[in-house]
């Protein structure tokens, strides 16, 4: 538009010439893909929160297919390094393999190293991870704001909610952010993980020991404002390096697109398979230290908005 009205002497001929020039470098391929085979795809998190703990099993699928199909009759098991052994049971028979305390015990334990092991058929996976410390939430505040757009959902004016908490002093601790509205967790897309290395984005900032910045802190907001009454908080979840670098992969893939979008990739698992001339796995297997704070928006207790 800014073309059109700087240039305004140009005739309706020369934009449709442009305009055809343009459209003409359009062109249509069909290219035929060949289908891999199927692979192990593990979405594991244990944490030293009491409740189930759950560790998904799929089969991989093409890039276009639909829902992946469970992994069913596999054997499924977590020890960790002072000679614990907790079974994870599919009793659904959906692919999702769960241990339960029945509420008298948790399994994670900060600093014990966890090992996963999988055999399935004739093929044995395994992995392994540590789970880390997390620090303490501080407080959640929140603020009236007002949208300079209407949003495609949720409320033009409201309340954007930050959390404060501050990161341990020694460099490499990481974290993942997550939301918890109404009481639960909600992160519904790959692009909306929010992660932090120590209280920063990335390795190398001046940020070890301090409070987490800014972005970051108000990342539990997301796309929509907060109405008044409304239940809102933060899980802080303690991740390895490894950790990090797996999710903060797994949201640049889901963000890959457009003009200059560059080929999909699968994100490097920590899964092994124990036979080295075997099938590979996908996906990762982590632990997680967790802290946990809510709140409901009260506007009298709000900020005023900026």
């Amino acid at each position: 538009m800014k073309f059109i009205g700087r240039y305004h002497h140009l005739s309706l001929g020369i934009l449709a010439s442009l305009l055809l020039l343009l459209t003409a470098c359009e062109e249509v391929i069909d290219y035929e893909t060949k289908e891999g085979p199927a692979l192990l795809v593990v979405d594991g998190w244990i944490t030293n929160q009491p409740g189930p703990q759950a560790i998904t099993l799929t089969w991989s699928t093409s890039f276009f297919n639909g829902q992946p199909k469970a992994v069913t009759g596999a054997e499924v098991t977590v020890t960790d390094d002072v000679g614990n052994m907790y079974v994870f049971n599919d009793l659904l028979g959906n692919g999702v393999y769960t241990w339960d305390s029945q509420g008298t015990n948790t399994l994670g334990r900060i600093d014990r190293k966890y090992v996963l092991q999988i055999k399935n058929g004739a093929e044995m996976y395994s992995a392994s991870n540590v789970m880390k410390r997390v620090p303490a939430i501080d407080s959640i505040v929140y603020q009236r704001e007002t949208l300079p757009f209407t949003p495609d959902k949720g409320p033009k004016e409201g309340f954007e909610a930050q959390f404060y908490a501050r990161d341990f002093e020694g460099v490499g601790d990481t974290y993942w952010i997550k939301p918890v509205v109404s009481g639960r967790v909600s992160v519904s897309k790959a692009t909306d993980i929010s992660l932090a290395y120590d209280a920063s984005f990335n390795a190398g900032s001046p940020s070890d020991g301090l409070i987490f910045i800014q972005p970051i802190r108000t990342s539990i907001t997301g796309d929509s404002l907060y109405s008044a009454g409304h239940s809102v908080g933060v899980e802080l979840h303690s991740i390895n390096e490894d950790g990090f670098n797996f999710l903060k992969q797994l949201r640049e893939q889901a963000a890959n697109g457009g003009l200059f979008a560059t080929p999909v990739v699968n994100v490097k698992s920590n899964v092994k398979n124990l036979n080295s001339a075997g099938p590979r796995a996908l996906g990762f297997f982590g632990t997680s230290a967790v802290t946990r704070m809510e709140t409901i928006v009260d506007p009298d207790k709000a900020k005023p908005e900026d």
